[in-house]
């Protein structure tokens, strides 16, 4: 193997030769041949990417292992005794035999530090994958662990489905829980951009991709392949397995005229837009009322809001909230130990230790665990029940409340209500083609469990997406804004928002959503001259 100057960046050659880039190494061959039999890389396509994992080093700052280009020269020559024929030919290195020192060596800025010594004939000079630029930009705007192109089969046709789509959308399906910060009820969004004829030059269509979906760990390209990556080679391979089985399923159900895109996966809705019905939409832009005095909205998706919009405020204040103040410290007693609870406890302690520094009142500070747990679960007791209190909206006492109304619904002791008009207008959005999600201050466990759990039986078949305080405050634009790119949508007045809240409203029409204010019995009043359309009930929307 040639070895650059790779002291000049503070990895000697004996580190190139150590043990952490010869495993990488050898992963990396591993993996291709795996990816080989799965129909991923085989002939000319694909490849894969990984960090150097070194906990003595930086994750920015690791050495990078990538596969070599898929390109070879090899000539074939015939001879009979009438003529002799010489053919030429452009192959690909064999991904299924690819070994540890065919490995090209990166530094964390994508410069080659190390090549693979050349093979004799039939074999040409090695050359570093043309993906190197691609994967530079997953290492560099996601933090990746690890980048797989793959050229399988499935993702390349289902970009095809609809040669005008932008985005690949999919819901309601087992495996979305795969995929990094997504659930079984969410929406998973992937973008596709357009291919070229040189892998590189998708390099400024991939960054504008990535920019624009933060949320999203993969980009398709399409009639070409796909982009995945993820925190460690496991976190990437993981996600590759089940983006091509979301991939697969979307093209088996758009055969047999289903929508993936739907959470009921119904069938595909095709709009023939005549006169009458643009002259319609026209008429809607403008607000006009039909004369049943509900407005039409031509929108692509609705959020709700849920206390005082979905559901009464009474509810929540007299219902659930009393119910986690009075089990919480039944709930940590029964749960301490678990993964989740001391993941509340570490979330709610971090919240606490900034409140003290603020003046909070009612704050008390939680000790560490080597104090005991009876002197742990008092303290939590203690903040949870002041937070209630002051009905504080904050990520880590939702969390919290989440998991103990899990158990309160798991045994019956709970059940969700909705105002009784809530569910005849999902279901009629729902088979409208609307596409409906709940942005909640509550977790989005806790979202899932009450639409989960009505009077009226599960609506979550009807809702395509949760968003909760993780995406951001209710009150602030940037988190409507930051819906707005999770969604995808290019335009962010297609989303109509509604939401009892006046600085809510607010916040997300400075973001450009179009807002709505609910009416509902128990809600706070509105400032005069709010300048809002309301509404009392869905059936008016």
């Amino acid at each position: 193997m040639a070895v650059a100057a790779a002291a000049m960046i503070g990895f000697p050659q004996a580190y190139l030769e150590g043990k952490e880039v010869k495993e990488t190494s050898s992963l990396v061959t591993e993996l291709c041949r795996h990816f080989y039999t799965q129909g991923w890389v085989s002939g000319t396509g694909g490849s894969i990417t990984m960090k150097v994992h070194d906990a003595s080093i930086p994750k920015p700052e690791q050495l990078i292992v990538m596969s070599p280009s898929g390109s070879l020269h090899l000539k074939v020559a015939f001879f009979n005794s009438d003529s002799d024929f010489v053919a030429s030919l452009n192959l690909c290195v064999q991904k299924e035999r690819m070994q540890p020192e065919d490995m090209y060596i990166l530094s964390a800025n994508g410069s080659i530090i190390s090549t693979p010594s050349p093979k004799p004939y039939p074999n040409k000079p090695p050359k570093c994958t043309d993906c190197a630029p691609l994967f530079m930009k997953a290492y560099e705007m996601r933090n990746a662990g690890a980048v797989i192109h793959s050229h399988g089969m499935e993702s390349c046709l289902v970009t095809m489905l609809n040669p005008q789509a932008k985005e690949f959308r999919i819901t309601h399906m087992e495996m979305i829980k795969g995929i990094q910060g997504h659930g079984y009820y969410d929406e998973l969004v992937v973008p596709i951009i357009e291919n070229t004829a040189y892998e590189n030059e998708l390099t400024d269509s991939l960054t504008k991709a990535i920019e624009a979906y933060p949320k999203a760990t993969a980009v398709l390209v399409r009639n070409h392949g796909v982009y995945i990556w993820g925190d460690s080679w496991i976190h990437a391979k993981t996600q590759a397995e089940c983006y091509h089985y979301l991939f697969d399923a979307a093209i088996k159900l758009h055969q047999l005229g289903l929508d993936a895109a739907t959470p009921d996966h119904g069938p595909i809705r095709r709009t023939i837009h005549s006169q009458n019905q643009i002259s319609t939409k026209l008429s809607v832009k403008s607000g006009v009322k039909d004369s049943q005095n509900e407005t039409e909205w031509p929108r692509r998706c609705i959020v709700l809001d849920i206390e005082g919009t979905t559901t009464p405020i009474t509810f929540v204040t007299d219902v659930l909230f009393p119910y986690a103040r009075e089990n919480v410290g039944k709930h940590l007693n029964l749960t301490y130990d678990t993964a989740e609870t001391q993941e509340d406890i570490k979330l709610l302690r971090a919240q606490v230790e900034e409140d003290l520094r603020q003046g909070v009142t009612g704050a008390v500070p939680i000790p560490h665990a080597d104090e005991g747990k009876e002197k742990v679960i008092a303290a939590m007791v203690s903040n949870v029940e002041a937070m209630i209190r002051a009905d504080r909206k904050i990520t880590a006492l939702k969390e919290l409340q989440g998991h103990i109304w899990r158990t309160g619904f798991e045994c019956n002791e709970l059940k969700s209500v909705v105002f009784e008009d809530v569910a005849d207008a999902l279901e009629k959005w729902h088979f409208s083609g609307i596409k409906v999600y709940i942005y909640s201050s509550g977790s989005r466990l806790a979202q899932k469990l009450l639409f989960g759990n009505t009077d009226y039986g599960d609506l979550r078949k009807y809702l395509s997406g949760f968003f909760d305080t993780t995406i951001g405050n209710k009150k602030e634009s940037k988190s409507y804004k930051e819906i707005t790119e999770t969604l995808g949508m290019d335009d962010p007045s297609d989303i109509l928002f509604v939401t009892d809240v006046y600085q809510e409203a607010t916040a997300a029409k400075a973001a450009g959503l179009e807002a709505i204010i609910s009416i509902r019995p128990g809600n706070a009043p509105l400032p005069e001259n709010h300048g809002f359309k309301t509404v009392t009930s869905f059936s008016q929307i």
